[in-house]
Order: structure tokens, then sequence, then C-alpha cells
């Protein structure tokens, strides 16, 4: 069963994700990381364009790009580096789920991205024996992705809602108000 505020996440990135299907298309330099925050667990969810991560947004076409999305994956999956939560909420890593179809995430053989604007979604959960104890979270996606300057934060945890923009070279988003 799913939790109450993993759905009201769910719903709310649901929302905001309709009108962007209307306009423009995403924008280079900047992802989107939306934070749930629960008694037991962290879960961070990324939305980005490829090119944030490789310099390139489709399906990689020769040896260098492939070890270039090879070794932007596995910085990916170390979420824990990634990801820094409060040592008050005592959260370890239990799971990373990433998609992308240029890079055949998460299954090969899946249909890369018809045109040159591929995205990566990227879930990371953490387990935590005091999450809502979680008082930030680190954030390292501009130390391990330079070509990314801004990321939008929607946060929701017991405590309430708010969304910020961290830019470069911010790195801390405080999870109370």
């Amino acid at each position: 069963m799913k939790s109450p505020l993993y759905l009201l996440l769910l719903a709310a990135t649901a929302a905001a994700a309709l009108p962007a299907q209307a306009g423009p298309a995403h924008q280079h330099g900047v992802a989107r990381l939306d934070v749930a925050v629960e008694a037991n667990r962290v879960t961070l969810y990324l939305d980005t364009p490829l090119d944030n991560l490789l310099g390139f947004e489709r399906a990689p076409r020769t040896d260098a790009e492939r070890q270039q999305a090879d070794a932007a994956v596995a910085r990916l999956q170390d979420a824990e580096r990634l990801f820094r939560i409060d040592g008050n909420a005592g959260c370890k890593l239990a799971k990373v789920t990433l998609t992308s179809a240029a890079l055949s995430l998460p299954a090969p053989g899946a249909p890369a991205a018809k045109d040159d604007h591929a995205d990566l979604e990227g879930r990371f959960e953490f387990n935590c024996t005091a999450g809502a104890r979680a008082g930030f979270v680190e954030v390292g996606l501009f130390a391990a992705f330079p070509q990314l300057k801004r990321i939008e934060l929607q946060l929701i945890s017991p405590k309430g809602q708010m969304k910020a923009t961290l830019v470069r070279p911010a790195s801390r988003v405080a999870l109370v108000r």
C-alpha cells in the first residue's frame, strides 16, 4: 500500500506535468527534484534532460559516448554520495530506479526517444529509522554533473510542502521551514 505522502507527491507531480506537455520542451541546465519525507522513508524523484548528464540527448553513438553514459549511470546509482540525508534520520539507500529510453534503462531494447530531446528519470529510495527527523539533504548533483546549473525542488513532508530552487554552487536543501 502506498503511503499518503507518496500519493500526494505523485498527484502534485502529475498535476505539475500537465501544463508542461502543452508548453515548451525541457530546459537544458535545469533539473527537477521532488523530495518526499516520511516517518520511515525519504524518496527523491529526479527528472532531467540527458544533456545535463551527458552533454547530448540521444542514445550514445560511439564507444566514448557509451563510456560517458555508463559513468553517468554509475554516478546516479551511487545515490548515497549524490544525496546525503541528515544523519539524525538514520537513512540507508534501499533502491535506485533509473528510466531513460535513450539509454535503454531500465530494460535493454527499450525504444529510444524519437527526437533529440531525451530525458532521464530517477527514483532514489532511502529507508530511515526516523525520516521525519531529517533536517536537510545535501544534493551532490552539481558536483557530479557540471552542465547542471539549476534544480527546481518540490518538497512534501509531515511538516508541510514547499518549493525552492537550488542554483549552483548551493547544495543543501532544508527539510524544515
